[in-house]
């Protein structure tokens, strides 16, 4: 007689469909904070400044971006611990305390620069003091991501990530050069001058961020605490089969949809600004005329413009700058041993929620130092990619290691990924220093 074999139930389309979304967590929601407030300006003022010059950038990244945030994730799932409780573990006090304040200060950066950007793409909306919204905008922050479960309330604003698709929207309305376009995707052009060098590390640092490294890892480990996953003798989670092929998926969604936002903000901005001589973006309201072609025909299409701009920079901002705090409070914590995650109550991890509160309001006051908004967010992308290259050399080292990582450590195809990232971003950011050097010299 032969066996009966039972087969598994077919899944409907419906089923498969939750089940595909039900994977999506760290990937999609890092990928979303990538394009912050920080990202669409200097996208924005890459497109006015050099048109498409750039825009290979958005190809040639996604390798990168995938090999080091999926080497992050897989860090983070295989060890249990944040990348800053990795470190701790197998690497000197000295280096342990470099990476977190590397971290801690370029976070509070980005944290000050998001924050006057949210609050100027505000003021496109409603007349009130771009003081009163940077305080209100810090507030409302505060009391999400203490009171409110980060889940909860990234499940509500990554709806307001949608704004981007006006971007795309836009760039297939207007007359576009196609064949040049796809030409300046796959064939790079470097400019041997300072203010190319100074935008493309931006680009670099705002797509390949620290903030992104520590944010993502120490988010796989919340997601094993959430499903309760037990740990083996060694002390490292028993991961399912599944759990690292879905969390590659997860990334490779979040960084692919990262770098497609990337693409087309550069096209539309190249489009509608560069190409018609606005080629310094100075306000918000200046980024946001590149979105009246896909409104032109509404009455006052202008004013429209700058509201569908300013849903897109506020719903990112309000997204991206806890991600930011979140990634310094872990970092932080993991290094000074106290209790950590979103998922805890407050009264249970005083120090973490202390961080956040802390690099929030600090970022807050920078604000109030005379920096001009749309500008601080360039200069911070720029000073992430030049921070982000030690730590890109840390996380190489790692995802080699096999007494880290073990069976889990990262391939010949992502080893060779990581360090070919920390390779262009330290030639950036050294490129970067030799045309400034150059230039004031010149001068």
């Amino acid at each position: 007689m032969a066996a009966i074999v039972e087969q598994e139930p077919k899944r409907s389309v419906r089923q498969k469909l939750i089940g595909f979304f039900s994977i999506l967590g760290p990937g999609i929601i890092t990928g979303a904070a990538d394009d912050d407030p920080s990202g669409i300006a200097t996208y924005s003022q890459t497109g006015a400044q050099f048109g498409f010059g750039q825009l290979w950038t958005a190809l040639y990244q996604i390798p990168l971006l995938l090999a080091v945030q999926e080497t992050c994730a897989r860090i983070g799932a295989v060890t249990g611990k944040g990348l800053a409780g990795v470190i701790k573990d197998h690497y000197s006090r000295k280096i342990l305390i470099g990476v977190v304040v590397l971290v801690a200060v370029a976070n509070t950066i980005n944290i000050g620069a998001d924050i006057g950007a949210v609050a100027a793409a505000a003021q496109l909306v409603v007349n009130v003091p771009f003081w009163l919204l940077a305080i209100a905008t810090t507030a409302l922050l505060v009391v999400s991501e203490v009171v409110i479960t980060y889940k909860t309330y990234a499940n509500v604003l990554k709806w307001l990530a949608l704004a981007l698709f006006s971007y795309p929207a836009t760039a297939f309305i207007v007359k576009q050069p196609w064949r040049e376009i796809l030409y300046a995707t796959v064939v790079p052009h470097i400019e041997l001058t300072f203010a190319f060098f100074f935008i493309i590390t931006g680009v670099f640092g705002t797509s390949i961020s620290p903030y992104m490294f520590f944010w993502q890892a120490s988010e796989e480990v919340e997601e094993e605490r959430a499903v309760g996953m037990r740990s083996g003798r060694d002390g490292k989670p028993r991961l399912p089969r599944r759990f690292i092929r879905d969390m590659r998926i997860d990334t490779l969604i979040g960084m692919a949809a990262a770098e497609l936002a990337q693409w087309f903000i550069i096209i539309t901005t190249a489009t509608v600004l560069f190409k018609h001589g606005t080629t310094t973006i100075n306000t918000a309201a200046d980024a946001a005329k590149a979105l009246e072609p896909l409104v032109q025909s509404f009455p006052n299409a202008g004013q429209v413009a700058k509201d569908l701009f300013a849903v897109g920079v506020i719903g990112l901002g309000l997204l991206g700058i806890p991600v930011l705090a979140g990634s310094a409070a872990y970092a932080l914590a993991e290094a000074f041993g106290w209790k950590e995650g979103l998922s805890k109550k407050f009264k249970k991890a005083r120090g973490f929620y202390g961080v956040i509160i802390l690099s929030m309001l600090i970022g807050l006051l920078l604000n109030f130092v005379g920096i001009d908004p749309i500008k601080a967010l360039v200069f911070t992308a720029v000073f992430n990619g030049i921070a982000a290259v030690p730590l890109l050399f840390l996380i190489a080292k790692i995802n080699g290691s096999a007494e880290i990582l073990g069976e889990e450590r990262g391939g010949g195809l992502s080893r060779s990924f990581v360090w070919i990232t920390f390779a262009v971003m330290g030639l950036s950011a050294v490129a970067l220093l030799y045309t400034l050097v150059a230039h004031h010299t010149a001068h």
